[in-house]
């Protein structure tokens, strides 16, 4: 399939950028070893104080002390930075700045990721550029570095990013996708190009096993339903889809409509987790008089029902039960319990102060917007002061 605009001119802006790069105005700073720093630690036999030299740039020190970096965070993240020699620490704030960030925000970013000072220019401009492919702004950019820094600076390979960008793109998914993709889930342009492909044709290989006609469809439906699937290991996956399919005996036909639908959303939990709360849930609903059958349509129709912890589900279903809903109308309306055991009390509480009928009425008005909630809820009081 096509891929998105930016993309298609990944590879000659690759060989631009490189030229540009060379005659760049940000040079890689060498900052000078002055007297090191002698760090004192204890030994754990004789508690006497041991002298242990680890060579700190002192000239780097006060770089970033000047710059409004938080030394003392940055050297409990990654300590290694304050011993080299060669930084870029001017050279990155100068690049940034160019981009849009402030003072504040590139202190920030060096307090918590230290490590992006020996980044050079070439592999900065490069890297910009790369991520511009899937991003409309500078600025946009500069919004996810401020948050997440490390997404950004973790790894130094820019023709790997280069190559998943590509790769994943030729899946069919889109600039939108892309962009969502690098926003919640930055570490899947860091995984190897060829760790991202097996889980692909991990997921293509089952949907031709369970006999669905379109493999490529079916894996760009699940990366798109579950951004982080290409983080997670294809033994996980594997394991969740077997586990599902045995637990709630389905069919071919039904765990490919579950895969490619909202079941995807839970493919990415942990095993251990997905059979916990499958269990509970087993008894939870055992204890409200339902049968196995409820359970699979419970979790046919909303698998997110596994995400929530067991807890959590528990006191949510007990609280619509007080409130005066039965566990017939929870199983045809169970999006219901996507919303805060605070939010339905809430809710609750209003409608039973205007005399709302569950039974008479449904419960589809606790799955509206606050908006739409709060405009229902006028109309209602005024029909009861009638």
């Amino acid at each position: 399939m096509a891929a998105a605009p930016g993309v298609r001119a990944l590879l000659n802006l690759h060989r631009s950028v490189a030229l540009q790069c060379r005659f760049a105005l940000l040079p890689v700073q060498l900052t000078p070893t002055c007297l090191p720093r002698r760090l004192c630690t204890i030994t754990p036999k004789s508690n006497e104080p041991k002298l242990v030299e680890r060579l700190e740039n002192e000239s780097l020190l006060e770089n970033l002390n000047l710059m409004g970096v938080d030394v003392k965070k940055a050297r409990q993240r990654q300590p290694g930075v304050f011993r080299k020699v060669i930084t870029n620490e001017h050279g990155l704030a100068q690049f940034l700045q160019s981009k849009g960030a402030s003072h504040k925000a590139i202190a920030s970013i060096i307090s918590r990721f230290p490590r992006a000072i020996t980044r050079t220019a070439d592999h900065l401009e490069q890297r910009w550029q790369l991520w511009r492919s899937i991003f409309e702004t500078d600025a946009e950019i500069v919004s996810i570095l401020d948050r997440s820094p490390e997404s950004f600076f973790r790894s130094s390979d820019n023709e790997n990013l280069e190559k998943n960008i590509v790769f994943l793109a030729s899946l069919g998914l889109n600039a939108k996708d892309l962009h969502r993709l690098l926003t919640t889930a930055p570490r899947t342009f860091s995984n190897s190009l060829e760790l991202n492909r097996q889980m692909v044709e991990l997921l293509e290989d089952i949907c031709a096993e369970l006999g669905g006609k379109d493999p490529e469809k079916f894996a760009k439906a699940i990366i798109s339903r579950n951004l982080y699937i290409l983080i997670r290991s294809t033994k996980r996956v594997k394991k969740n889809i077997d586990d599902l399919k045995t637990s709630l005996k389905l069919s071919d036909c039904e765990l490919l409509a579950l895969l490619q639908g909202a079941g995807a959303e839970i493919l990415d939990l942990s095993n251990e987790y997905l059979k916990k709360n499958f269990k509970s849930l087993q008894q939870k609903m055992a204890s409200l008089g339902c049968q196995r059958s409820d359970v699979k349509k419970l979790v046919l129709s909303y698998p997110m029902v596994l995400y929530i912890g067991t807890e959590r589900l528990s006191t949510k279903l007990d609280c619509l039960l007080k409130g005066g809903i039965t566990i017939k109308q929870i199983l045809e309306k169970p999006k219901v319990l996507d919303y805060s055991t605070q939010n339905i009390t809430g809710r609750l509480e209003k409608l039973q102060s205007v005399g709302y009928d569950f039974q008479e009425s449904g419960i589809n008005i606790l799955d509206t917007s606050r908006k739409r909630f709060d405009a229902k809820m006028e109309k209602l009081a005024v029909s009861s002061d009638e």
